[in-house]
């Protein structure tokens, strides 16, 4: 049984004297793991970073055998992330996540594109925070989370919505929200795609998508916490507004 495919490297850990077990996503086989052979020696393990776009050919006797893994090296964001402390945070909370949550071995090649394409624009701090919050967007929705947004759910008006429903991921209109708003989550613009996407407005809608990703994607995966690098990310771009 073997593939090839290409794919982004999840975690790398050592395995025995020489070999590491990692995981990569890939666009056909999802989050996949195998054994690198070598791949604590010199010349394999400076590949070996989380973020780094591979080529990987995998192997093994049967289908459900972990397997093993020869890479080639397609492109490293090592010396990107390494450069900023903002910047590695952020490449840490999407490899966390992805780690976290996403099924072994069941692709998701629409999450796959957009996080080679949020990948692609680390260190680059004007449009990244934006990115990666519709990356997490994307992400609820791949996980079957999706939040529905157009349009509001008590009145369905598509006119004045503020908030969202913690239950449902639905929007609410002021009206509609009425006594209850105070138990409702916020729903910034910038969630909508609308609006100049000002770094508080960008926070304030970490604070929505967390809420998802905690109580309802990590509760139904048997109450995991999240990824401590997810909350890392969120806390020093905060401080940074």
């Amino acid at each position: 049984m073997e593939w090839r495919d290409q794919g982004i490297l999840l975690s790398a850990r050592r395995h025995g004297e020489t070999s590491a077990i990692i995981e990569v996503f890939t666009p056909e086989r999802g989050r996949h793991a195998g054994v690198v052979r070598g791949g604590t020696s010199r010349k394999i393990a400076p590949i070996l970073q989380p973020g780094a776009q591979l080529d990987v050919a995998w192997r093994a006797r049967l289908e459900e055998h972990i397997g093993s893994f020869t890479v080639e090296p397609v492109r490293s964001r090592a010396a990107i992330a390494m450069g900023d402390r903002l910047t590695l945070a952020g490449l840490n909370a999407v490899t966390g996540l992805l780690s976290f949550c996403l099924p072994e071995r069941e692709p998701h090649a629409p999450l796959y594109s957009r996080t080679q394409a949020l990948l692609d624009l680390l260190g680059q701090h004007d449009v990244w925070p934006l990115a990666y919050l519709q990356w997490e967007l994307k992400l609820l929705e791949e996980m079957g989370y999706a939040l529905e947004l157009d349009t509001c759910a008590v009145t369905g008006a598509a006119e004045d919505l503020a908030f969202v429903s913690p239950k449902t991921g639905r929007a609410v209109s002021r009206k509609g929200a009425g006594e209850w708003a105070d138990r409702l989550l916020p729903l910034p613009p910038v969630l909508r795609g609308e609006g100049v996407a000002e770094n508080a407005q960008i926070a304030q809608a970490f604070g929505t998508t967390g809420y998802f990703l905690e109580t309802h994607l990590a509760r139904d995966l048997g109450d995991k916490p999240l990824p401590e690098a997810r909350a890392r990310f969120v806390e020093l771009f905060s401080r940074q507004i």
